[in-house]
């Protein structure tokens, strides 16, 4: 029998996966959420790791997309980058009821500075 976190990370990962979602798991708090969609193209997401405690679920997500567009004052490069997302849910009975998420821009911006 699985236990109530591990039904919630499979919830959590469900949700994830699920492409309906999808705009749903670009959406941050983040003012640049809505350029960071624009300026990168060809976005897919692959669910890292979920960590689960009580009705709390972090998952983490690695974005791999095409930096396509203008984003933090850098042109566009063209270059494939990676950027990893921290989303954290509350699961009751099963259903999301709630979350967040983050972008870590300390490892994305790096990627797209001119050399």
């Amino acid at each position: 029998m699985k236990t109530a976190e591990q039904q919630n990370a499979e919830a959590v990962t469900a949700f994830l996966e699920d492409e309906a979602n999808r705009s749903m798991v670009e959406t941050t708090d983040q003012f640049f959420a809505p350029q960071l969609v624009e300026a990168f193209t060809d976005r897919r997401y692959a669910v890292g790791e979920t960590f689960a405690q009580g009705d709390k679920v972090i998952a983490r997500i690695a974005m791999t997309a095409v930096h396509s567009g203008p984003f933090a004052g850098h042109a566009p490069t063209g270059k494939t980058v990676k950027a990893t997302q921290f989303r954290e849910f509350r699961v009751v009975n099963g259903i999301i009821a709630e979350h967040r998420g983050w972008f870590d821009t300390g490892t994305l911006l790096p990627q797209i500075q001119a050399k």
